[in-house]
């Protein structure tokens, strides 16, 4: 269940950024001490920018992996392994979770796209990996958890 970060979710997850996060978020996923693994972004920023991004990695240690995982050509083994439909369902699940967070008076601009703002293909293991550890339905994301039982770190 999404938890109102704390003061120190906050320090944990700008540090993990390397930013301040620029919109209001919930922590999702934490890991066995505590931490922040996964936050859930909310779908528009406070300027009312969108931000297409609602699930987001910001475990250090696991975003090291992937992103080992991703310099290995683990993007396109992904494409490759992982059925083309089922991965264009998962970005239309994605999205329309994303966008029932949008209150209905807003007319600004909406975020668009699936995981990670794509609306086809993979664009980042970690955004997989993210909703993928928040619960989704995500076939990247699950190619993504066992391909990184096989890395030795």
């Amino acid at each position: 269940m999404d938890k109102e970060p704390t003061r120190e979710d906050v320090v944990f997850v700008t540090e993990s950024l390397g930013r301040k996060p620029e919109g209001s978020f919930t922590v999702t996923v934490r890991d066995e001490l505590g931490c922040p693994r996964v936050i859930r972004n909310d779908p528009l920023l406070a300027d009312g920018r969108p931000m297409p991004t609602l699930y987001w990695l910001v475990d250090p240690h696991i975003r090291s992996k992937i992103g080992t995982l991703e310099s290995q050509g683990g993007v396109k083994q992904a494409e490759k392994e992982c059925d083309s439909d089922s991965l264009k369902e998962a970005h239309e699940r994605y999205g329309k979770e994303r966008d029932l967070q949008i209150p209905d008076s807003y007319s600004g601009p909406q975020p668009s796209g699936g995981v990670g703002g794509t609306r086809k293909g993979v664009k980042c293991l970690h955004a997989h990996y993210a909703w993928f550890l928040a619960g989704g339905d995500d076939p990247v994301g699950a190619w993504v958890d066992r391909a990184l039982k096989e890395i030795k770190c």
